[in-house]
């Protein structure tokens, strides 16, 4: 039987101050830092040990799984970086505050704009500072795969690439998986992985810092997923 563990990043600076964040690449709160610390040390308790990492190129992503394999005494193992990763991009609502939107918008729009697989927030345009085709990380993606903004369905054909690409080759070399993303991305991941309606997957929460564990049979199929306790 073969175990993958999902991890959202620890808190950020934004989720601290309830604000969208996307692809700005803030850091994690102090609050984080525990957080992250503490799922090493959960993951150490329970016996995991771990082949290869991956994680987004977003510095509360990266900083997070640094944590947790320092606290398991596993930094020796590669770790590898991608885009693919990256939190939904958010459009015109990256650095907004939750509260104040929903305030101007409405509940009902927000939440859409949030979970829905097919509603996109609204969009940036190519001179706005938040655009990422500034950013040298992402220097060599092309003009199409840099957004404006992104739905969950969006998300998802950008992340799939990852699994069938790049994760699903490791776990076929029984390589024990470590993947540290972010709330939409990782939802994203687990939609496509258990299946799940569009209504069900609106209704997903990943909590921050807490590991989602699968477990899977020689033929990558899910045995049952559970998070860490």
């Amino acid at each position: 039987m073969l175990k993958l563990v999902l991890m959202r990043h620890g808190e950020s600076i934004y989720n601290l101050e309830n604000r969208f964040t996307g692809w700005t690449d803030v850091d994690l709160s102090a609050e984080g830092h525990i957080q992250a610390k503490e799922a090493g040390i959960l993951l150490k308790k329970h016996g995991f040990a771990f082949d290869i990492g991956y994680s987004s190129v977003l510095k509360r992503c990266i900083k997070s799984l640094h944590l947790v394999l320092e606290e398991m005494g596993e930094l020796k193992i590669p770790v590898e970086t991608t885009w693919r990763l990256n939190e939904r991009f958010y459009g015109a609502l990256q650095g907004l505050n939750k509260t104040e939107t929903v305030k101007k918008y409405g509940l009902e729009q927000v939440q859409k704009w949030r979970r829905s697989p097919e509603e996109e927030p609204p969009p940036i345009t190519k001179t706005d500072k938040r655009y990422p085709g500034f950013d040298p990380k992402y220097k060599d993606l092309t003009e199409d795969e840099l957004p404006l903004t992104e739905n969950l369905t969006q998300t998802i054909k950008r992340v799939l690439p990852f699994w069938n690409e790049t994760a699903i080759p490791a776990l076929q070399q029984k390589k024990r998986v470590f993947i540290c993303a972010h709330g939409n991305s990782l939802r994203a991941l687990i939609k496509y992985i258990d299946n799940l309606t569009d209504k069900e997957v609106t209704q997903l929460e990943i909590p921050t810092a807490r590991p989602w564990v699968y477990e899977l049979d020689d033929n990558l199929d899910k045995i049952r997923h559970y998070y860490l306790e």
